[in-house]
């Protein structure tokens, strides 16, 4: 029986969608209400009961490390001053986990990125979390889809509903549950961005992964995209040619981060439900005039 010790979050696009903001801070440092998108995919590794993290870089993103390491200065200043509870999280989140960086010095696509982390995987099953993708879930979403590993022992691919031409926007599944009322789906194949009428199913893919380590081995042979890009639904494909792949419909709500309105939206819901913001957040809103 193998188990899922290690995740690996690609972290070196430029985020251009959240440009100016984005041209001196990583996209995984912008915050939902007072923490870094990254650290909701962290906090949902650990949960699952992952060991290893394993963040996948570029030139800029210095912020992400020196945000999970210790920072003396700061604590120095939270300690003279008295500050004790903000000490706490300020050491909290650098004790949490030891984190592996691997650098990737050209943008070659998220196959790409995957790839790079091959010497700190070895030949184990994986996850892969895409940080843009904040999960809020009453089970970690990862936690959910690595109970249905232990039970297939096969690459998983998280996936949601899309209703209507917002499919378009997404790899969609070609499956069926592997029984009636299943949250698992037999894969047969996918659909890069399809047109709505043209959609195998409404099972879309989104940013949480377990993969088996042959996506190695299939990164490194398919041919380049566009853009000289390494996709890696074209190393997924190669997997479903030796070995099942599975999709799996979690439970819980996915904000697409990388998105502004996403980012909008997530800020609004995780306010709300905070004892120290939600209340009074609360009140205001009912008070705009919309």
């Amino acid at each position: 029986m193998k188990k899922v010790r290690k995740v690996v979050f690609p972290a070196a696009g430029f985020g251009t969608r959240f440009l100016p903001a984005t041209k001196v801070i990583p996209k995984e440092m912008l915050a939902v209400v007072d923490k870094p998108i990254i650290q909701y995919g962290v906090e949902e590794a650990l949960a699952a009961g992952c060991e290893q993290i394993i963040v996948i870089t570029a030139h800029g993103k210095s912020a992400i490390e020196d945000h999970f390491d210790i920072s003396h200065e700061l604590e120095t200043a939270l300690e003279k001053r008295g500050k004790f509870e903000l000490l706490e999280l300020s050491r909290r989140i650098s004790s949490m986990v030891d984190i592996s960086y691997v650098r990737q010095k050209d943008a070659k696509g998220l196959g790409h990125a995957v790839l790079m982390a091959k010497d700190l995987v070895g030949d184990e099953p994986f996850a892969v979390i895409l940080p843009d993708d904040v999960i809020d879930a009453p089970v970690p979403c990862l936690k959910q889809m690595m109970s249905v590993f232990e039970r297939v022992q096969s690459s998983i691919l998280a996936t949601h509903k899309v209703e209507g031409p917002a499919i378009s926007s997404y790899g969609v599944l070609d499956g069926d549950p592997i029984e009636p009322g299943s949250r698992i789906i037999d894969v047969r194949g996918m659909v890069e961005k399809p047109k709505m009428e043209e959609a195998p199913s409404k099972n879309a893919i989104i940013g949480r992964y377990i993969l088996t380590p042959t996506i190695f081995e299939l990164l490194e042979k398919i041919t380049p995209g566009a853009g000289g890009e390494l996709q890696l639904t074209d190393g997924i494909k190669g997997l479903l040619a030796t070995e099942k792949v599975y999709g799996y419909n979690f439970e819980g709500t996915r904000y697409d981060a990388g998105d502004k309105f996403g980012m909008l939206t997530a800020t609004v819901d995780f306010a709300l439900k905070r004892e120290d913001l939600g209340p009074r957040f609360r009140e205001y809103l009912k008070g705009l005039k919309l």
